[in-house]
């Protein structure tokens, strides 16, 4: 991301760049941005989807990539993880707790706001959009093994066919989707920058248009002929009435188009800070947030007003999402949350001696004269790298 210069005074010196460290990639805080906004999007056209042809096509194209892009990209930020203490502290505070709190508090809305005294309170089974904490909790847990293996990715597609065809894991932690959706973390862990900036070219938002559009067709003529549910990767063949061969086959099928598409969605997503790109930081919150206002309407009848089922009620439904996921992404929203969100829980832990090190060495260094190169990430730059990693892939839920 490019510095940008101020004058000091009148002697018009320039500000000192923000070390490299603490940069953040405009391109990724964009594109989990308008990932989000499509979640959200999606999740607002449930309701209105089975009257319209047109909508159901949509949201199948937008499924068949909106999750795999963000689950890339958790997967790419993911690749410093290792079972360092301050890594594993991190891992519990900004996802094991976050889960607990939202997967409590969703249930208890479910309860008493849709009137079900059925619904029961429990971890074991996620309910609604908590299932990709239960997921990235076990990939990022798992990433020193596939960051072992010599080919990381068959082995994630393989475990991937074999829970297409094994009814028997069951609903505990949604394991269906984490198993199915594993591939996508993988490759994210797989790639580099260049793999990014191979698709982020001219020729390739060219090439997209034509995809974009055979996808839209496709997800058309598929609606009276195919199950959504495939996209969801949370059922076994058999519990989709399909025979158990069409599990493995529709695992590498859709794994190839999700991959062609959220290529495509990549192409378009700018690399140059814009007014969102802040946002990016939030997506988070606005993941787990904007679900209690599209359930709300849902439980109280918001969506049951006809004119929202037709074209003009559609659009302004779809608008309302984005506006709404939007503001949940903001400063003032993450501030509230934060408590919940990002705890630090000191309480918890114990202090790690590598963890004061660092601190005390970083401390040195803010007073070392300017040039210097005694500290462990000026001499070895890919230690600053995954210093970087490890920040921005606290956000890169969702």
């Amino acid at each position: 991301m490019t510095n940008s210069l101020r004058s000091q005074g009148h002697t018009g010196t320039p500000r000192k760049a923000a070390p490299p460290g603490k940069r953040r990639d405009a391109f990724f805080d964009n594109a989990k941005y308008v990932a989000i906004v499509l979640v959200a999007m999606g999740h607002s056209w449930e309701p209105l989807k089975g009257e319209s042809r047109v909508l159901e096509a949509l949201y199948t194209v937008v499924y068949a990539f909106h999750m795999p892009a963000f689950i890339i990209i958790s997967g790419y930020f993911s690749r410093s993880f290792d079972m360092r203490p301050d890594r594993l502290r991190r891992l519990v505070t900004g996802v094991a707790v976050p889960y607990i709190v939202f997967e409590t508090a969703y249930s208890l809305f479910k309860r008493y706001g849709d009137h079900d005294p059925g619904m029961a309170v429990t971890l074991l089974d996620p309910w609604y959009l908590t299932w990709f904490l239960v997921a990235l909790f076990v990939w990022r847990l798992t990433t020193p093994l596939w960051k072992s293996l010599r080919w990381p990715l068959p082995v994630a597609l393989g475990i991937a066919m074999l829970a297409s065809v094994s009814p028997e894991i069951g609903d505990d932690l949604d394991l269906q989707r984490v198993l199915q959706f594993l591939p996508f973390f993988v490759l994210g862990l797989c790639l580099k920058p260049e793999h990014f900036r191979m698709v982020r070219t001219r020729r390739m938002r060219i090439v997209s248009v034509p995809v974009f559009a055979a996808a839209l067709a496709v997800g058309w003529w598929a609606v009276p002929r195919m199950n959504t549910a495939w996209f969801y990767h949370r059922d076994a063949a058999q519990e989709l009435a399909a025979p158990w061969w069409s599990g493995p086959v529709m695992v590498l099928a859709l794994f190839g188009c999700s991959l062609v598409l959220t290529a495509c969605f990549f192409s378009w997503v700018p690399g140059r800070t814009l007014w969102c790109t802040a946002l990016g930081a939030g997506t988070l919150y606005g993941y787990l947030l904007h679900g209690f206002v599209v359930k709300a309407g849902d439980f109280y009848g918001w969506f049951d007003a006809a004119w929202l089922h037709r074209p003009l009620g559609e659009i302004a439904v779809t608008a309302a999402a984005a506006v709404v996921v939007t503001l949940l992404c903001t400063p003032p929203v993450r501030r509230v949350f934060r408590c919940v969100m990002e705890p630090e829980m000191k309480w918890a832990f114990k202090r790690d001696a590598g963890e004061a090190a660092r601190e005390r060495e970083k401390r040195e260094g803010a007073g070392r004269p300017e040039g210097s190169k005694d500290s462990a990430a000026d001499a070895d730059p890919s230690a600053r790298d995954g210093s970087r990693e490890l920040r921005q892939s606290a956000d890169a839920s969702a």
